[in-house]
């Protein structure tokens, strides 16, 4: 028998040490990161749904690089690159991941499970009881989705990928998804990676943002007494059902985001309580489980490790930003315009992770003052925000396909 060495038998490590120096190095700070967000998720700084299956997704892809046929280096997990229908065949019996990934993640089949449970989890009377209000704060919070993109062309980035890296700004992750894979597919991987890392690493930071700009005495505006009219549920479905076909009509290339958002609401509003728990909770939880393990599996250092992806995390970074500063200012508007009763943090609920935004700006609510309530204020922008993301990354796609 032959002798066995170490670095034979232990290949996580022999590749690690065969790797170039920007690659190794790469691996063991994703790894590392990785740990991170497993311990952020845990504590429920992050959304542990998504940034533990992600994290631990992320450390394992990075530690378990191994020698394949060839020489070549790779993972037994999944390959985004592939694309030949023989390769992929062969290799979707090999890669546990890969169907996963190809019949639901490259195809934006799992971006619409998850709006589907995000509907069943909206009641769009926040959005009816204030409508001009609530669209008008998203409006703002769109901000960085549309500064972006010309900063981004001016980076060297084409058109078509700078609209996707620009999507991140309406912090809508199936969204990015979406937009990047059928404007930018060759960069779908990155910057989808990139706009839910930073959705769940932005969010840690808003609170922050909001102490810098509002002062606490504003943030304890109280809202309590702007209840708005009382919307049934037949409204509500009414709303959903034109809104939707309204939104197919004019954004016919956004559709399958548009209908699996109005057909949870429909569900919702619809009382059956059957389909929405499927939809609620088996849907929403197991599409946004894979989602997080299959993004933290792409986390590969050599997928990452390109130029151009420094470039997306500036960009990314940046969007989120500049949205958080449009809601704020947007805020502030109807502030002075209300004669100081209207509390402008809501304007950060604009941008549209539900209910995220919402719920960080009713925490600071509470915090400046204990009686203080604006969560329904917030979803109805928060609300508002998914509807105006959507229209706009509608846009940039039948613009520029």
């Amino acid at each position: 028998m032959e002798s066995i060495s170490f670095l034979d038998l232990f290949q996580g490590i022999a590749t690690l040490i065969a790797s170039e120096p920007k690659i190794m190095i790469g691996r063991i700070f994703l790894m590392l990161l990785g740990f991170l967000l497993i311990y952020l998720g845990s504590r429920n700084v992050l959304e542990p749904l998504l940034m533990i299956p992600m994290g631990l997704g992320m450390s394992s892809i990075n530690a378990g690089v191994m020698f394949l046929e060839g020489g070549k280096i790779g993972t037994l997990f999944v390959d985004p690159l592939m694309s030949d229908p023989t390769d992929l065949v062969n290799i979707m019996q090999i890669n546990w991941l890969q169907p996963i990934y190809t019949l639901t993640f490259s195809n934006g089949l799992i971006a619409c499970f998850v709006f589907m449970g995000i509907g069943v989890l909206l009641d769009v009377g926040y959005v009816m009881a204030r409508p001009f209000q609530s669209m008008f704060i998203a409006l703002f919070a769109e901000l960085g989705t549309i500064a972006v993109f010309p900063i981004a062309v001016s980076l060297g980035l084409t058109q078509q990928e700078a609209a996707a890296v620009a999507t991140i700004g309406g912090a809508d992750g199936p969204m990015v998804l979406f937009t990047s894979l059928i404007l930018a597919k060759h960069l779908f991987v990155p910057i989808t990676v990139v706009g839910y890392l930073y959705l769940g690493l932005t969010y840690g930071g808003y609170p922050y943002l909001i102490k810098w700009l509002i002062p606490e005495r504003i943030r304890g505006i109280n809202m309590s007494d702007d209840r708005g009219p009382t919307i049934s549920r037949a409204q509500k479905l009414i709303f959903a059902v034109v809104t939707c076909t309204l939104l197919c009509l004019l954004f016919p290339v956004a559709a399958p985001l548009f209908f699996s958002l109005f057909v949870g609401v429909a569900v919702r509003e619809s009382g059956l309580e059957n389909f929405s728990n499927l939809i609620g909770e088996t849907f929403l939880y197991g599409s946004t489980f894979f989602l997080g393990l299959t993004l933290g599996v792409l986390c590969e250092a050599s997928t990452l490790l390109e130029p151009t992806v420094l470039k997306l995390l500036l960009l990314g970074m940046l969007a989120l930003l500049i949205s958080a500063l449009g809601g704020i200012i947007g805020g502030y508007i109807l502030y002075f315009a209300t004669g100081g009763k209207f509390n402008p943090m809501i304007g950060i609920a604009g941008v549209s992770c539900v209910p995220t935004t919402a719920k960080v700006v009713q925490k600071m609510a509470t915090d400046a003052n204990p009686s203080a309530i604006i969560l329904p204020q917030a979803l109805g922008a928060n609300i508002s925000g998914v509807i105006t993301t959507a229209i706009i990354a509608g846009v940039y796609v039948a613009v520029l396909r």
